[in-house]
């Protein structure tokens, strides 16, 4: 489980994220995709982030739901990985396309799964967490529904995967969630984060 919950690591996808704006801007006639993905990724980012802090700091969230925030692998992995698979799959044929554009949906649903079993997250954070990044991720390919990028070589292939394959071999996990505790706890004012136990006291 901590291999699949890795496709939705920032340590991965942060840089990903920065590789695809180059590879928008060089394989797709559409100048203003790089933008309109900034602005996809950044939204999903500081959604989650809000949703993080807000609870951290403040204690808002649901009992009801036992929810803290949004799950910030299943978001930005939701966000991330459609829009990569479209983008790498430019020359293949439709067929090809449609199968990897549905694999790039898939991963995202698999990490939530995963987060789930490492008991990381409730049901409610991880399905408002896919919903968040399918939303931006379907946003973003649809304002390129009449744009078909540039297809790839082997050579082209491996020199963009080379880092997002460096970092899965190397498995380094980002300290994103430790970061925005000591943020929270110090925009609130507070000695410690709120924490779900925190937050189930309440129901009792």
């Amino acid at each position: 489980m901590h291999l699949l919950t890795y496709f939705g690591d920032s340590m991965l996808l942060l840089p990903t994220a920065v590789i695809i704006a180059f590879l928008l801007r060089w394989k797709n006639d559409d100048k203003r995709a790089v933008w309109f993905w900034l602005l996809a990724f950044g939204c999903a980012g500081l959604v989650v982030s809000l949703s993080k802090i807000a609870f951290l700091g403040f204690g808002i969230g649901s009992v009801h739901f036992n929810f803290t925030g949004f799950s910030g692998h299943s978001a930005m992995s939701a966000t991330l990985w459609p829009v990569m698979f479209w983008l790498l799959s430019g020359r293949l044929s439709v067929l090809w396309r449609r199968v990897l554009l549905i694999a790039g949906y898939l991963i995202p649903v698999i990490v939530g799964i995963s987060r789930l079993e490492l008991n990381a997250h409730s049901v409610s954070e991880v399905i408002a967490g896919l919903v968040l990044g399918f939303t931006l991720s379907t946003a973003f390919l649809l304002s390129q529904r009449t744009v078909r990028p540039r297809g790839f070589s082997l050579a082209q292939l491996c020199i963009a995967l080379l880092v997002p394959v460096l970092l899965f071999s190397n498995g380094r996990v980002a300290t994103t969630q430790q970061f925005l505790q000591k943020l929270s706890a110090q925009i609130a004012g507070i000695e410690h984060p709120w924490t779900r136990a925190d937050l189930l006291k309440i129901k009792q």
